[in-house]
Protein backbone atom coordinates (compact mmCIF):
# COMPACT_ATOMS: atom_id res chain seq x y z
CA UNK A 1 0.00 0.00 0.00
CA UNK A 2 1.63 3.62 -0.92
CA UNK A 3 1.26 6.58 1.30
CA UNK A 4 -1.03 8.13 -0.20
CA UNK A 5 -3.37 5.22 -0.32
CA UNK A 6 -2.71 4.86 3.59
CA UNK A 7 -4.03 8.51 3.83
CA UNK A 8 -7.09 8.10 1.28
CA UNK A 9 -10.62 8.54 2.44
CA UNK A 10 -13.18 6.27 1.32
CA UNK A 11 -16.65 6.05 1.56
CA UNK A 12 -16.38 3.16 3.34
CA UNK A 13 -13.54 4.81 5.57
CA UNK A 14 -13.99 4.65 9.59
CA UNK A 15 -14.67 7.96 11.65
CA UNK A 16 -11.44 8.23 12.86
CA UNK A 17 -8.19 7.60 9.97
CA UNK A 18 -4.69 7.48 10.82
CA UNK A 19 -3.99 10.93 10.11
CA UNK A 20 -6.64 11.78 12.95
CA UNK A 21 -5.18 9.38 15.57
CA UNK A 22 -1.83 10.77 15.04
CA UNK A 23 -2.58 14.09 14.79
CA UNK A 24 -4.79 13.50 18.04
CA UNK A 25 -1.72 11.82 19.49
CA UNK A 26 0.61 14.30 18.89
CA UNK A 27 -1.60 16.87 20.59
CA UNK A 28 -1.73 14.34 23.52
CA UNK A 29 2.12 13.98 23.87
CA UNK A 30 1.75 17.88 23.33
CA UNK A 31 -0.23 18.94 25.75
CA UNK A 32 1.54 16.80 28.76
CA UNK A 33 4.84 19.13 27.68
CA UNK A 34 2.80 22.56 27.48
CA UNK A 35 0.30 21.93 30.27
CA UNK A 36 3.41 20.68 32.63
CA UNK A 37 4.65 24.31 33.37
CA UNK A 38 1.30 26.50 31.74
CA UNK A 39 -0.43 26.78 35.05
CA UNK A 40 2.53 27.56 37.07
CA UNK A 41 3.55 30.44 35.06
CA UNK A 42 0.73 32.90 36.47
CA UNK A 43 2.84 32.58 39.87
CA UNK A 44 5.97 32.07 38.59
CA UNK A 45 5.66 35.40 36.91
CA UNK A 46 3.89 36.99 39.24
CA UNK A 47 6.00 34.98 42.36
CA UNK A 48 9.05 34.66 40.64
CA UNK A 49 9.76 37.25 38.17
CA UNK A 50 8.10 40.56 39.34
CA UNK A 51 5.30 40.58 37.11
CA UNK A 52 1.73 41.47 37.45
CA UNK A 53 -1.63 40.83 36.69
CA UNK A 54 -1.17 43.51 33.39
CA UNK A 55 2.02 41.86 32.51
CA UNK A 56 0.55 38.52 32.39
CA UNK A 57 -2.06 40.28 30.05
CA UNK A 58 0.22 41.92 28.00
CA UNK A 59 2.51 38.14 27.87
CA UNK A 60 -0.87 35.89 26.82
CA UNK A 61 -2.50 39.04 24.65
CA UNK A 62 -0.14 39.46 22.69
CA UNK A 63 1.46 35.72 22.10
CA UNK A 64 -1.76 34.57 21.34
CA UNK A 65 -2.05 37.81 18.56
CA UNK A 66 0.99 36.99 16.89
CA UNK A 67 0.00 33.25 16.66
CA UNK A 68 -3.49 34.30 14.95
CA UNK A 69 -1.58 36.32 12.16
CA UNK A 70 0.64 33.26 11.69
CA UNK A 71 -2.58 30.81 11.63
CA UNK A 72 -4.06 33.17 8.43
CA UNK A 73 -0.53 32.77 6.68
CA UNK A 74 -0.11 29.01 7.05
CA UNK A 75 -3.45 27.86 6.35
CA UNK A 76 -4.02 29.82 2.95
CA UNK A 77 -0.44 29.13 2.11
CA UNK A 78 -1.47 25.23 2.97
CA UNK A 79 -4.46 25.57 0.52
CA UNK A 80 -2.32 27.23 -2.39
CA UNK A 81 0.80 24.94 -2.32
CA UNK A 82 -0.97 21.70 -1.53
CA UNK A 83 1.81 20.84 1.58
CA UNK A 84 -0.32 21.22 5.01
CA UNK A 85 2.37 18.10 6.68
CA UNK A 86 5.81 20.69 6.34
CA UNK A 87 3.69 23.44 8.61
CA UNK A 88 2.71 21.03 11.08
CA UNK A 89 6.04 19.34 11.45
CA UNK A 90 7.68 23.36 11.40
CA UNK A 91 4.98 24.42 14.37
CA UNK A 92 5.82 21.68 16.55
CA UNK A 93 9.05 21.89 16.03
CA UNK A 94 9.71 25.51 17.11
CA UNK A 95 7.03 24.80 20.33
CA UNK A 96 9.11 22.13 21.55
CA UNK A 97 12.40 23.92 21.15
CA UNK A 98 11.35 27.20 22.32
CA UNK A 99 8.99 25.99 25.68
CA UNK A 100 12.00 24.88 27.31
CA UNK A 101 13.40 28.47 27.56
CA UNK A 102 11.07 29.80 30.21
CA UNK A 103 13.54 27.45 32.46
CA UNK A 104 16.15 29.95 32.32
CA UNK A 105 13.98 32.83 32.24
CA UNK A 106 15.13 35.92 34.79
CA UNK A 107 12.99 39.24 34.14
CA UNK A 108 8.98 39.35 32.73
CA UNK A 109 9.94 39.92 29.31
CA UNK A 110 12.34 36.89 28.93
CA UNK A 111 8.83 35.23 29.44
CA UNK A 112 7.10 37.24 27.06
CA UNK A 113 9.85 36.19 24.48
CA UNK A 114 9.65 32.44 24.73
CA UNK A 115 6.34 32.43 25.54
CA UNK A 116 5.35 34.81 22.36
CA UNK A 117 7.62 31.87 20.32
CA UNK A 118 6.30 29.39 21.19
CA UNK A 119 2.43 30.25 20.44
CA UNK A 120 4.31 31.15 16.76
CA UNK A 121 4.72 27.79 16.62
CA UNK A 122 0.98 26.76 17.27
CA UNK A 123 0.22 29.56 15.14
CA UNK A 124 2.19 27.81 11.96
CA UNK A 125 0.26 24.28 12.76
CA UNK A 126 -3.26 25.09 13.81
CA UNK A 127 -5.08 25.81 10.55
CA UNK A 128 -3.06 23.12 8.44
CA UNK A 129 -3.18 20.93 11.46
CA UNK A 130 -7.38 21.23 11.27
CA UNK A 131 -7.56 21.42 7.44
CA UNK A 132 -6.11 17.89 7.87
CA UNK A 133 -8.38 16.56 10.20
CA UNK A 134 -11.00 17.34 8.18
CA UNK A 135 -9.21 16.52 4.61
CA UNK A 136 -8.78 13.24 6.42
CA UNK A 137 -12.96 12.49 7.32
CA UNK A 138 -15.58 12.07 5.89
CA UNK A 139 -18.06 14.85 6.35
CA UNK A 140 -20.94 12.88 8.20
CA UNK A 141 -17.81 12.10 11.07
CA UNK A 142 -16.44 15.34 11.18
CA UNK A 143 -17.60 16.29 14.34
CA UNK A 144 -16.71 13.12 15.97
CA UNK A 145 -12.91 13.58 14.62
CA UNK A 146 -12.48 17.00 15.57
CA UNK A 147 -14.07 16.38 19.18
CA UNK A 148 -11.75 13.49 19.70
CA UNK A 149 -9.01 15.25 18.75
CA UNK A 150 -9.76 17.83 21.09
CA UNK A 151 -10.14 15.02 23.66
CA UNK A 152 -6.43 14.00 23.29
CA UNK A 153 -5.44 17.62 23.40
CA UNK A 154 -7.18 17.99 26.55
CA UNK A 155 -6.28 14.41 28.31
CA UNK A 156 -2.92 15.58 27.69
CA UNK A 157 -3.56 18.74 29.42
CA UNK A 158 -4.63 16.63 32.28
CA UNK A 159 -1.42 14.96 32.43
CA UNK A 160 0.89 16.92 32.49
CA UNK A 161 -0.29 18.98 35.49
CA UNK A 162 -0.08 15.45 37.58
CA UNK A 163 3.18 14.81 36.31
CA UNK A 164 4.13 18.42 37.16
CA UNK A 165 2.67 18.11 40.99
CA UNK A 166 4.51 15.19 41.49
CA UNK A 167 7.60 16.07 40.12
CA UNK A 168 7.66 19.24 42.30
CA UNK A 169 6.58 16.92 45.62
CA UNK A 170 9.89 15.09 44.91
CA UNK A 171 11.50 18.22 44.21
CA UNK A 172 9.82 21.46 45.28
CA UNK A 173 12.91 24.02 44.64
CA UNK A 174 13.33 22.82 41.14
CA UNK A 175 10.56 24.61 39.26
CA UNK A 176 12.74 25.85 36.44
CA UNK A 177 14.16 22.16 35.46
CA UNK A 178 10.90 20.90 35.06
CA UNK A 179 10.45 23.47 32.79
CA UNK A 180 13.60 22.07 30.93
CA UNK A 181 12.57 18.87 30.94
CA UNK A 182 9.70 19.28 28.52
CA UNK A 183 11.90 19.56 25.60
CA UNK A 184 12.08 15.65 25.98
CA UNK A 185 7.95 15.16 24.94
CA UNK A 186 8.12 18.08 22.13
CA UNK A 187 10.84 16.26 20.05
CA UNK A 188 9.07 13.08 20.64
CA UNK A 189 6.02 14.67 19.04
CA UNK A 190 8.01 16.07 16.19
CA UNK A 191 9.40 12.42 15.27
CA UNK A 192 6.10 11.12 15.73
CA UNK A 193 5.07 13.47 12.81
CA UNK A 194 8.16 12.90 10.44
CA UNK A 195 7.70 9.45 10.38
CA UNK A 196 3.97 9.09 10.86
CA UNK A 197 1.57 11.85 9.18
CA UNK A 198 0.56 11.50 5.48
CA UNK A 199 -0.56 14.36 2.78
CA UNK A 200 -4.27 14.07 2.46
CA UNK A 201 -6.19 16.01 -0.17
CA UNK A 202 -9.59 16.78 0.08
CA UNK A 203 -12.61 13.75 0.32
CA UNK A 204 -13.54 12.28 -2.84
CA UNK A 205 -16.93 12.82 -1.41
CA UNK A 206 -16.21 16.12 -1.14
CA UNK A 207 -14.99 16.45 -4.52
CA UNK A 208 -18.27 14.71 -6.14
CA UNK A 209 -20.38 17.13 -4.35
CA UNK A 210 -18.86 20.44 -5.87
CA UNK A 211 -18.50 19.17 -9.42
CA UNK A 212 -16.34 20.32 -11.60
CA UNK A 213 -16.54 24.13 -10.46
CA UNK A 214 -13.29 25.62 -10.45
CA UNK A 215 -11.68 26.80 -6.92
CA UNK A 216 -13.80 30.03 -6.07
CA UNK A 217 -11.34 33.05 -5.84
CA UNK A 218 -13.84 35.78 -4.54
CA UNK A 219 -14.70 36.68 -0.79
CA UNK A 220 -16.10 34.11 1.62
CA UNK A 221 -20.27 34.06 2.18
CA UNK A 222 -21.99 36.52 3.99
CA UNK A 223 -23.14 33.33 6.82
CA UNK A 224 -18.76 32.42 7.35
CA UNK A 225 -18.28 36.20 7.94
CA UNK A 226 -21.01 36.71 10.34
CA UNK A 227 -19.92 33.36 12.39
CA UNK A 228 -16.22 35.12 11.83
CA UNK A 229 -18.08 38.41 13.85
CA UNK A 230 -19.65 36.44 16.49
CA UNK A 231 -16.54 34.50 17.34
CA UNK A 232 -14.63 37.52 17.79
CA UNK A 233 -17.06 38.87 19.89
CA UNK A 234 -16.74 35.91 22.04
CA UNK A 235 -13.08 36.27 21.82
CA UNK A 236 -13.62 39.80 23.22
CA UNK A 237 -15.01 39.05 26.66
CA UNK A 238 -13.32 35.45 26.92
CA UNK A 239 -10.15 36.54 28.29
CA UNK A 240 -6.85 33.89 29.22
CA UNK A 241 -7.82 31.09 31.41
CA UNK A 242 -4.73 31.87 32.88
CA UNK A 243 -7.12 34.85 34.65
CA UNK A 244 -8.76 31.97 36.43
CA UNK A 245 -5.75 30.47 37.47
CA UNK A 246 -4.85 33.93 39.52
CA UNK A 247 -8.58 34.11 40.25
CA UNK A 248 -8.22 30.44 42.22
CA UNK A 249 -5.37 31.88 44.28
CA UNK A 250 -7.22 34.81 45.33
CA UNK A 251 -9.57 32.74 46.73
CA UNK A 252 -7.15 30.45 48.30
CA UNK A 253 -6.20 27.34 45.79
CA UNK A 254 -2.17 26.47 46.73
CA UNK A 255 0.26 26.97 43.99
CA UNK A 256 0.75 23.23 45.00
CA UNK A 257 -3.09 22.05 44.19
CA UNK A 258 -3.10 24.38 41.27
CA UNK A 259 -1.63 21.62 38.89
CA UNK A 260 -3.94 19.21 40.34
CA UNK A 261 -7.35 21.65 39.01
CA UNK A 262 -5.93 22.03 36.16
CA UNK A 263 -6.10 18.49 35.80
CA UNK A 264 -9.55 17.64 36.28
CA UNK A 265 -10.40 21.08 34.35
CA UNK A 266 -8.83 19.13 31.29
CA UNK A 267 -10.30 15.69 32.01
CA UNK A 268 -14.00 16.88 32.05
CA UNK A 269 -13.42 18.71 28.52
CA UNK A 270 -11.79 15.59 27.10
CA UNK A 271 -14.66 13.51 27.92
CA UNK A 272 -17.07 16.32 27.00
CA UNK A 273 -15.40 16.28 23.34
CA UNK A 274 -15.47 12.86 22.61
CA UNK A 275 -19.82 13.03 23.74
CA UNK A 276 -20.27 16.45 22.26
CA UNK A 277 -18.78 15.26 19.20
CA UNK A 278 -20.93 12.72 18.24
CA UNK A 279 -23.72 15.01 18.85
CA UNK A 280 -22.48 17.51 16.72
CA UNK A 281 -22.77 15.05 13.80
CA UNK A 282 -26.43 14.53 14.86
CA UNK A 283 -27.59 17.74 15.81
CA UNK A 284 -25.75 20.09 14.22
CA UNK A 285 -23.47 22.41 15.52
CA UNK A 286 -25.26 25.58 16.32
CA UNK A 287 -27.47 24.27 19.17
CA UNK A 288 -23.95 22.72 21.11
CA UNK A 289 -22.28 26.21 20.44
CA UNK A 290 -25.08 28.27 21.91
CA UNK A 291 -25.54 25.87 24.72
CA UNK A 292 -21.90 26.34 25.75
CA UNK A 293 -21.65 29.93 25.12
CA UNK A 294 -24.79 30.23 27.58
CA UNK A 295 -22.81 28.56 29.99
CA UNK A 296 -19.25 30.64 29.78
CA UNK A 297 -21.78 33.52 30.93
CA UNK A 298 -23.37 31.97 33.65
CA UNK A 299 -19.81 30.78 34.84
CA UNK A 300 -17.82 33.71 34.17
CA UNK A 301 -20.52 35.00 36.64
CA UNK A 302 -20.23 32.79 39.39
CA UNK A 303 -16.14 33.46 39.19
CA UNK A 304 -17.04 36.70 39.87
CA UNK A 305 -18.98 36.22 42.92
CA UNK A 306 -16.91 32.99 44.65
CA UNK A 307 -15.93 33.70 48.14
CA UNK A 308 -13.86 30.89 48.73
CA UNK A 309 -11.75 27.67 47.56
CA UNK A 310 -14.30 25.17 46.98
CA UNK A 311 -16.07 27.32 44.97
CA UNK A 312 -13.14 27.43 42.36
CA UNK A 313 -13.19 23.73 42.02
CA UNK A 314 -17.03 23.48 41.20
CA UNK A 315 -16.54 26.00 38.96
CA UNK A 316 -13.71 24.79 37.11
CA UNK A 317 -15.58 21.89 36.36
CA UNK A 318 -18.52 23.52 35.33
CA UNK A 319 -16.35 25.62 33.08
CA UNK A 320 -14.80 22.37 31.19
CA UNK A 321 -18.50 21.68 29.72
CA UNK A 322 -18.18 25.08 27.97
CA UNK A 323 -15.03 23.75 26.40
CA UNK A 324 -16.29 20.23 25.33
CA UNK A 325 -19.97 21.77 24.15
CA UNK A 326 -18.30 24.22 21.58
CA UNK A 327 -15.12 22.98 20.53
CA UNK A 328 -16.01 20.12 18.37
CA UNK A 329 -19.29 22.17 16.86
CA UNK A 330 -17.45 25.42 16.29
CA UNK A 331 -14.48 23.51 13.63
CA UNK A 332 -17.52 21.62 12.15
CA UNK A 333 -19.01 24.46 11.74
CA UNK A 334 -16.53 25.70 9.62
CA UNK A 335 -16.36 22.71 6.94
CA UNK A 336 -20.20 23.17 6.53
CA UNK A 337 -19.47 27.15 5.56
CA UNK A 338 -16.80 27.01 3.55
CA UNK A 339 -16.10 24.83 0.01
CA UNK A 340 -14.09 21.88 0.00
CA UNK A 341 -10.99 23.49 -1.83
CA UNK A 342 -10.46 26.36 1.00
CA UNK A 343 -10.30 24.46 4.38
CA UNK A 344 -6.91 25.71 5.30
CA UNK A 345 -7.78 29.30 4.34
CA UNK A 346 -11.00 29.47 6.18
CA UNK A 347 -9.42 27.86 9.29
CA UNK A 348 -6.92 30.45 8.92
CA UNK A 349 -9.48 32.93 9.16
CA UNK A 350 -11.18 30.95 11.79
CA UNK A 351 -8.29 31.21 13.98
CA UNK A 352 -7.17 34.29 13.19
CA UNK A 353 -10.37 35.88 13.90
CA UNK A 354 -10.13 34.08 17.54
CA UNK A 355 -6.54 35.20 18.11
CA UNK A 356 -6.67 38.78 16.55
CA UNK A 357 -9.28 39.02 19.31
CA UNK A 358 -7.39 37.83 22.30
CA UNK A 359 -4.97 40.68 22.21
CA UNK A 360 -7.10 43.30 23.54
CA UNK A 361 -9.80 40.28 25.27
CA UNK A 362 -6.60 39.68 27.36
CA UNK A 363 -5.10 43.51 27.88
CA UNK A 364 -9.10 44.94 28.56
CA UNK A 365 -9.42 41.93 31.19
CA UNK A 366 -6.39 42.94 32.74
CA UNK A 367 -7.43 46.31 33.33
CA UNK A 368 -10.75 45.91 34.38
CA UNK A 369 -9.38 43.39 36.86
CA UNK A 370 -6.75 45.52 38.46
CA UNK A 371 -8.79 48.80 38.47
CA UNK A 372 -12.29 47.61 38.88
CA UNK A 373 -12.25 44.52 40.70
CA UNK A 374 -13.09 40.97 39.43
CA UNK A 375 -17.36 41.50 39.12
CA UNK A 376 -16.75 44.24 36.41
CA UNK A 377 -14.09 42.05 34.60
CA UNK A 378 -16.23 39.01 34.52
CA UNK A 379 -19.64 40.49 34.06
CA UNK A 380 -18.05 41.97 30.75
CA UNK A 381 -17.20 38.81 29.67
CA UNK A 382 -20.92 37.07 30.60
CA UNK A 383 -22.37 40.59 28.23
CA UNK A 384 -19.98 39.53 25.42
CA UNK A 385 -20.74 35.91 25.11
CA UNK A 386 -24.49 36.87 25.30
CA UNK A 387 -24.02 39.42 22.27
CA UNK A 388 -22.02 36.75 20.80
CA UNK A 389 -25.35 34.01 20.99
CA UNK A 390 -27.32 36.70 19.52
CA UNK A 391 -25.41 37.00 16.30
CA UNK A 392 -25.24 33.16 16.08
CA UNK A 393 -28.66 32.92 15.80
CA UNK A 394 -28.37 34.86 12.27
CA UNK A 395 -26.27 32.16 10.36
CA UNK A 396 -27.57 30.50 8.26
CA UNK A 397 -26.29 26.50 8.27
CA UNK A 398 -26.15 24.69 4.93
CA UNK A 399 -26.40 20.72 5.18
CA UNK A 400 -23.47 18.72 5.03
CA UNK A 401 -23.95 17.35 0.89
CA UNK A 402 -24.29 21.20 0.08
CA UNK A 403 -21.87 23.37 -1.36
CA UNK A 404 -21.69 27.10 0.31
CA UNK A 405 -22.14 29.75 -2.15
CA UNK A 406 -20.11 33.27 -2.08
CA UNK A 407 -22.51 35.86 -1.76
Amino acid sequence: MTDKEAGDVSPVAPPLTRNVKLLSAASLVNDIASEMIYPLMPQFLIGVLGGNRFHLGVIEGVADSVASLLKLWSGAWSDRVGDRKTFIVVGYTLAAIMRPVVGVAMFPWHLFVARTADRIGKGIRTAPRDAMIADSTLPEYRGQAFGFHRAMDHLGAAIGPLLAMAFLLVWPESLRTLFLITLLPGLLVVAMLIWGLKEQGASQVEIEVAGKSQPSRLPFGWNFKLYLVALVVFTLGNSSDAFLLVRAGELGVTPAFLPLLWCLFHVVKSAGNILSGRAVDRLGPRPLILLGWLIYALIYIAFAFASSAWHVWVLFLCYGLFYALTEPGEKTLVTLLVGPERKGTAFGWFNFSIGIAALPSSLLFGWLYEKFGPLVAFGSGAGLAALAALLLSFVKIPSRMQVPAND
